[in-house]
């Protein structure tokens, strides 16, 4: 018990002094049982099971993520959404992943390789370092015994192919088929299927039964045999175009023998395609449905499929239809759909506004590179981004990301290793200055940390206004 005068003594003082601050002795502690002082303040990771993609830029830890492992615990559909305008990182992100994924014993990879540099698409670097021969898909080349997928390939079931046909002509009509033209269509796939055993169907076979429809076809429907070949001459005109027209020696023929189908990575080399023409739905369309006959089996091996230019899939209410059934299908099956796009306003204000928001749903994860704040501000209130990860999506620079993991928002900086370096940077051409891709790593390296610094310097201020508010409001 305290001395009576001691303590007459010390409330004198604070009556004239105000109160006197106690002096505690220090205690001795460990590290393990003194962190629960000092709470952190870094948001929780995915784990450290999976592909390392970088470090949380708040933080400073590591970042690891993998669909595969995340999926039914953190992740309700492995599908991966990335955005952001060019010269950011993507590029380099997707690469980088795919070469980290294929260290696993059961990953395997396709990809979709819309663009190019120096006559070859820009995964032709990564392909040769893999010993790997990419699948070229060039209209001149297939002329000269190319490479080719074929439509009515036996691989793919009856009804795969019809829904193909179907899907290829309403892109390239722009709108649907009408009842007379679907049925005109449909029993000239089934006389083709029925009478031609000894080879492979083609596309020439089905354009010579809708200019010359057989006479049972008209009496099934009790039509005249003029009615179904008039009914045929449109799809005919088109399906021509892939036969005789500017796609021709693509999808012709009989698919190529020795198309690998069991390589870890798989490219189809898409880069003499012009994009902005329908050839390219059209493509994407033909081999994402080749891909889900011949490719995805139920034998517990973890794939990916990675389409870049993806807007050309998620654009075409068609083409958006034959994926989102691939994607529920594959979800199943062990299958990671990763779409890559510069812009979501190319898609959400689109043909095919509704098929769109239906496969941005099923994007679980979601990575942003750098947008303009117009941009940027569509994009958090499309995907539902908090308000302080929309107004530093302008401000990031090359590398750096706003990940969006199922709710789980952070800011990550991709990081490439020495080896991974002189694969990823494909777009020498385009570069601003003469530096080599290796000193303009360096330069973006600076200029993000930079960034950080200043990023955290903003946060610790934040920090001391709220505090010094707060003791404000409480005295």
């Amino acid at each position: 018990m305290r001395d009576p005068l001691s303590a007459l003594t010390d409330a004198f003082t604070s009556f004239l002094f105000g109160k006197v601050e106690t002096t505690r002795l220090p205690v001795r502690t460990s590290t393990g049982q003194a962190q629960a002082v000092y709470l952190p303040t870094a948001a929780p990771g995915l784990g450290d099971s999976g592909v390392i993609i970088g470090r949380e830029v708040y933080s400073g830890k590591g970042y690891i993520y993998d669909p595969f492992q995340l999926y039914g615990q953190q992740l309700p559909a492995p599908h991966w959404l990335v955005l952001g305008e060019s010269g950011n990182g993507k590029s380099a992100l997707e690469k980088t992943y795919v070469l980290r994924q294929l260290r696993f014993k059961d990953r395997q990879v396709v990809v979709l390789d819309a663009q190019g540099e120096d006559g070859v698409g820009e995964w032709n670097l990564i392909a040769q370092q893999l010993g790997i021969t990419p699948i070229r898909l060039d209209p001149m080349a297939a002329l000269n015994d190319g490479i080719r997928l074929n439509p009515l390939d036996p691989a793919i079931t009856t009804t795969g192919q019809l829904a193909l046909l179907r899907t290829i002509i309403e892109v390239a009509m722009g709108h649907g088929l009408d009842e007379r033209s679907g049925f005109a269509l449909k029993v000239a796939h089934a006389y083709v299927n029925e009478t031609i055993t000894n080879r492979q169907p083609v596309l020439t076979d089905i354009v010579e039964q809708l200019r010359h429809p057989e006479p049972e076809s008209a009496q099934a429907m009790n039509v005249d045999l003029d009615d179904v070949r008039a009914w045929g001459l449109d799809v005919a005109l088109v399906l021509d175009r892939l036969v005789d027209g500017d796609l021709r020696g693509m999808f012709d023929g009989p698919t190529t023998v020795g198309i690998d189908l069991d390589a870890p990575l798989i490219v189809f080399d898409l880069s003499h395609i012009d994009r902005n023409s329908i050839a390219m739905p059209i493509l994407m369309a033909i081999v994402g449905v080749w891909l889900e006959h011949t490719w995805i089996r139920p034998d517990r091996v973890k794939r990916i499929f990675l389409v870049e230019e993806a807007w050309h899939i998620i654009n075409s209410p068609f083409v958006a239809q034959l994926f989102q059934r691939l994607l529920k299908f594959g979800r199943r099956l062990g299958l990671s759909f990763v779409a890559v796009v510069h812009h979501l306003s190319d898609v959400v204000d689109g043909a095919a506004a509704r098929e769109a928001a239906a496969i941005l749903k099923m994007a679980s994860t979601r990575t942003i590179y750098a947008q303009k704040a117009d941009e940027a501000r569509a994009t958090g209130k499309v995907l539902g981004l908090p308000r302080w990860a929309v107004e530093i999506i302008p401000t990031l620079t090359p590398g750096i990301a706003v990940w969006d993991v199922n709710g789980n928002v952070q800011v990550v900086k991709h990081l490439i290793t020495e080896a991974e370096r002189p694969l990823v940077f494909t777009d020498r051409a385009m570069t601003e200055s003469s530096a080599t891709p290796e000193e303009s790593f360096l330069n973006d390296d600076a200029r993000a940390a930079d960034w950080e610094a200043e990023q955290r310097a903003a946060l610790i201020e934040q920090h001391m206004a709220e505090v010094e508010s707060s003791d404000a409001t409480v005295a």
